[in-house]
């Protein structure tokens, strides 16, 4: 990072908005929004703009120094999951609609991972073969997916209190 080009914030594309955005209810969401750090592509899906993604790649940055520091190691998991560990635990129903399900071209189910427990505990039941393999700590830094209702503004929240 020393040899990186210095990145004048004339010429970053943030533009910052002086009104909050129509749809936005919560205040982080309208200070990220007219701030420039994020733009909304759908329900619950974000863009990353550059000044947005310089400032999550420096908390990424932060929680890996953290977790590396006290021997936790880093995994990469799918985000694309099949349906049998989440029938195993249940949760493939429990779930409800909440759930991204999608179906392979051969008609297998899969889910869009809104956690990965039932992964986890795959990997390491796969890859720890006696008590002296424990324990493990792992860890992972990824995009997730929730169809979930948004929380309620602070004010009618406080309202309905």
């Amino acid at each position: 990072m020393a040899n990186a080009p210095v990145q004048r914030m004339s010429k970053l594309m943030a533009k910052t908005l002086r009104d909050d955005p129509a749809d936005a209810e919560v205040l982080s969401h309208k200070l990220l929004v007219r701030a420039g750090y994020v733009r909304r592509t759908a329900a619950g899906i974000w863009s990353w703009l550059p000044l947005g993604k310089k400032v999550l790649s420096n908390v990424e940055r932060i929680v890996r120094e953290e977790m590396d520091a006290i021997g936790a190691q880093e995994v990469s998991l799918p985000a694309l999951l099949p349906r049998e560990p989440y029938d195993a635990t249940g949760r493939w129903d429990e779930y409800g609609a909440e759930l991204f399900r999608l179906q392979d071209r051969k008609g297998g189910d899969y889910l869009l991972g809104p956690t990965h427990e039932e992964i986890f505990t795959l990997l390491v039941k796969d890859q720890a073969s006696s008590y002296k393999d424990l324990p493990v700590i792992l860890y992972q830094i990824q995009n997730k997916f929730r169809d979930e209702a948004r929380p309620a503004p602070a004010s009618c929240a406080a309202a309905s209190s």
